[in-house]
């Protein structure tokens, strides 16, 4: 069973400047945190805009739902890629960057079981 994209990052260095340009353009509810703004749309995919506060500031990433970060990062590495950020907890999910063999970035995320 294949993979779903379930949830997309984009980088920026001032939410509060880039966040309406999105919002306006697109129609997005935007609600913020922070550095942070989370994203909603009516497509079924969330998504959240963020400022990292160092490079890289400017970036798109999207995200794959997996049951297993450690077994598809190791995947990633037995194929050629490479771990960016390892396995990291955020409220609800953990998540994880990589590298394919070209050096393209993408996300994987574990959504934690709800009680």
């Amino acid at each position: 069973m294949s993979k779903p994209v379930v949830h997309f990052e984009i980088g920026c260095r001032d939410v509060s400047t880039l966040g309406p340009f999105y919002s306006k353009l697109f129609g997005w509810d935007m609600a913020h945190h922070g550095p942070a703004a989370l994203i909603t749309s009516n497509t079924g995919i969330t998504g959240h805009m963020t400022t990292l506060g160092h490079e890289p500031h400017n970036y798109l990433t999207i995200y794959v739902e997996v049951d297993d970060l450690d077994a598809y990062l190791k995947k990633v590495e037995e194929m050629g890629g490479s771990t960016v950020v390892p396995p990291t907890r955020i409220p609800g999910s953990w998540f994880a960057w990589f590298k394919d063999p070209e050096g393209t970035m993408m996300g994987l995320l574990k959504r934690e079981a709800k009680a």
